[in-house]
């Protein structure tokens, strides 16, 4: 179970299968260092990592263990790329940081897997590549569109078609999709908790159960108080992402957190484990509402998608869920034994990038992977590591931004659940 969390996201797969977590005890009286960072998610603890293999004094304040947000409760898909395809990439960020954007995506993959070997992580992981089918036609464009433009960058990158993706996948529901040969799977919260532990390693210093409560310019850097004690550091880096607060002002309101769910079977039996996903890829599909699904080690089938903010929403979105995959797959005995189900929050933002921000000089924030955290955030956690080492900006493989709240923030929660119901509607439809 996940420790302080509202029990219908609380039974998590990934709380009960993962490593223990490195001790990380909580800050206790003042400490100086280099570089503090605040939030103990992948992009934190990559960019503690990153930052004390270099040698620069690090430290760390989470304010429960590392991975206790959505880097211990996703997925676990190893994505390449944006939510954006890279032609829009480059359209909206210019040509030259653009492309360095598109390359950061395309490469942050490798660098997960690279991670994990160099760091002898156990975290299950499995590079067998990533599917995203496609339920419609609109989808179907979408994919040839969007294959043809990593294709033209030259990555693995190619096209199933119908006959193709069922034989893939263990289902006739889709009309075809991408296969991206660069992605794969891993245990979340155990790839998390690796991070916390190569990091330490190296010379971090990371805090548990120490919340960032007060953060003040002080000098020529900042203090971060936390309960027992605080941190000075010249440099401060926010990697809250969708559990943001109000700790750097409007952060929180540049995002949109919303609820995703998942709910884990039982083991399934041999035979119909190998009928579904039997090259051991990771899939999630096109819908206006996705649907994500794969096979854990231990031949457990998880799928997930939208969920909601009430109780009662987000147990009925995971009641749909395995509904779903009863149709999904009609070879899963009818009886199948769904033994977990969870959730947390992912950080969507307007143009569906993440963005990397300065709101002053020093205090340095990234956040809003849109769904593809796990190899977006562990490239972004590297990219505010080269920042407060002292790259140029210029130089950066992502741009600085201004922060830039979203406009009548507080009205987008509403407004997402009659979007969500909405596009319920249309996928139902197929419109």
């Amino acid at each position: 179970m996940i420790e302080n969390e509202r029990a219908e996201l609380a039974d998590s797969l990934w709380s009960a299968t993962a490593p223990p977590a490195p001790p990380c005890p909580p800050l206790e009286g003042e400490l100086e260092a280099e570089v503090a960072i605040v939030g103990g998610g992948y992009t934190g603890l990559s960019a503690a990592l990153h930052l004390a293999e270099r040698g620069i004094a690090t430290v760390l304040l989470e304010a429960r263990e590392p991975g206790w947000g959505a880097s211990g409760r996703n997925g676990g898909q190893v994505i390449p790329g944006l939510k954006e395809d890279p032609d829009e990439v480059e359209r909206i960020l210019g040509p030259s940081f653009g492309r360095r954007a598109v390359r950061l995506s395309a490469e942050a993959a490798d660098l997960v897997f690279d991670l994990v070997a160099r760091h002898r992580i156990d975290c299950g992981a499995l590079r067998a590549g990533w599917i995203q089918p496609a339920p419609d036609e609109a989808g179907v464009r979408l994919q040839r569109a969007r294959v043809e433009q990593w294709q033209r960058r030259g990555a693995p990158v190619e096209w199933l078609d119908r006959a193709a993706v069922s034989a893939a996948l263990g289902t006739g529901l889709y009309l075809g999709g991408l296969l991206d040969r660069r992605g794969g799977s891993l245990q979340p919260l155990a790839y998390a908790r690796g991070l916390a532990a190569a990091a330490e390693r190296a010379g971090a210093r990371i805090c548990g159960r120490s919340p960032a409560l007060r953060l003040e310019r002080v000098g020529a850097g900042f203090r971060v108080e936390s309960r027992r004690g605080s941190v000075r550091a010249r440099t401060v880096l926010v990697c809250t992402n969708g559990y943001s607060d109000g700790l750097v002002p409007g952060l929180a309101r540049a995002l949109v957190p919303v609820v995703s769910v998942q709910v884990a079977s039982a083991p399934l039996s041999d035979n119909v484990r190998r009928s579904i996903l039997p090259g051991g890829e990771a899939a999630s599909d096109t819908r206006r509402l996705l649907v994500y699904f794969r096979l854990d080690p231990e031949g457990r089938l998880l799928v997930g998608g939208r969920g909601a903010h009430g109780a009662r929403g987000v147990r009925a979105a995971q009641a749909r869920l395995r509904r779903l995959a009863l149709r999904m797959f009609p070879q899963l005995p009818d009886d199948l034994v769904w033994e977990r189900a969870w959730g947390g929050l992912v950080a969507l933002t307007e143009n569906h990038l993440p963005f990397l921000v300065e709101p002053q000089p020093g205090l340095v924030a990234a956040a809003g992977y849109n769904g593809r955290g796990v190899a977006m955030a562990t490239a972004m956690g590297r990219v505010l590591a080269d920042k407060a080492s002292g790259v140029p900006d210029a130089e950066l493989d992502f741009p600085l931004a201004r922060l830039r709240p979203i406009p009548l923030h507080g009205l987008r929660r509403p407004a997402i659940a009659l979007a969500v119901a909405f596009k319920a509607v249309q996928d139902r439809l197929r419109l």
